[in-house]
């Protein structure tokens, strides 16, 4: 069925299949917005908006995947969260562009390791979890598929807040399926029938 992961052989294939779909989720989520719907929010008291959600969530994977990679670098206090807001000279090309250059190098960083066991130390920082044991390979890997999931559900309501498109259509429609009784793509409001 269209949405699902294709079959696969191991696990490191698997959770890469995995982590592709969720990032279709936020691309999907986007797909036919103007710059402008980009940065709405779907209520006055939520600051998320699709842009903002596309944004951090690739910015949140290509964080963890730089510490799976031994660069341990991390965002201060005041650059935390600071990336769910898009800039006024970001636009949704260059947050593709940003989210796909991410997945190039996740999938380098990931099948450049040994196995998923191998452990490494989080920074010292409150949003990471403790463990004097270090994290596995498959944990931050499985973790950054939960929060690019989380994330890629957030924009779907937020999306189908700004004008009612779910996530079914706007995959046909990004991917240019034939409509069929059950399904019709989604399509620009100018280019409908």
């Amino acid at each position: 069925m269209p949405g699902n992961p294709p079959p696969f052989d191991n696990e490191t294939d698997g959770l890469l299949l995995y982590l592709v779909q969720q990032r279709d989720g936020l691309r999907f989520a986007a797909y036919g917005l103007t710059e402008e719907q980009l940065r709405l929010r779907a209520t006055p008291a939520s600051a998320l908006t699709v842009g903002g959600l596309l944004k951090h969530a690739t910015v949140t994977e290509r964080g963890w995947i730089d510490i799976l990679a031994g660069e341990l670098a991390q965002p201060s206090q005041e650059e935390y969260g600071a990336d769910f807001v898009m800039a006024d000279d970001e636009s949704l090309a260059s947050l593709l562009e940003l989210q796909a250059a991410t997945a190039a190098r996740t999938e380098a960083v990931v099948r450049g390791l040994p196995d998923l066991e191998q452990a490494v130390q989080l920074p010292d920082a409150p949003w990471y979890p403790k463990n004097t044991a270090g994290y596995s390979a498959r944990w931050i890997l499985l973790h950054v598929i939960e929060e690019v999931a989380r994330h890629a559900g957030h924009a779907d309501i937020v999306r189908e807040h700004i004008d009612g498109a779910t996530m079914y259509e706007l995959m046909a429609g990004a991917e240019g399926w034939p409509a069929t009784d059950w399904l019709t793509p989604w399509q620009p409001p100018g280019d409908r029938p």
